[in-house]
């Protein structure tokens, strides 16, 4: 592991209110929908955000510490995952399920 990898929770260690809370801002959503719909893993800079840099540099954060996404370094790229197996195994249907209905049109 890169030494600058930053740590990652063990799903086991994760409650489902902390998964709940980092989900409720909608640009944290929109991270995880962009990785769900990904085929591969996405850089930090590769995601179009309504945020300044270091504001986008937090709202990972909270993504990492409550076990939705993995980051690792490739080169000097932070590239990100979701942690989708892991996650339906721990919380089954349940990231589909916010994705899903995150996806949805609002209605007219």
């Amino acid at each position: 592991m890169d030494d600058r990898t930053p740590p990652h929770p063990d799903l086991r260690d994760v409650r489902l209110q902390q998964i709940l809370e980092a989900l409720v801002d909608p640009v944290r959503r929109s991270i995880v929908t962009r990785l769900w719909d990904a085929e591969t893993d996405v850089k930090c800079g590769g995601f179009d955000l309504p945020v300044s840099k270091s504001t986008a540099t937090h709202h990972f954060n909270v993504l990492r510490e409550a076990g939705l996404i993995r980051q690792y370094y490739v080169g000097t790229s932070r590239l990100n995952t979701l942690r989708r197996d892991e996650l339906d195994e721990a919380f089954p249907g349940l990231i589909q399920a916010i994705v899903t209905a995150d996806l949805k049109p609002a209605p007219a």
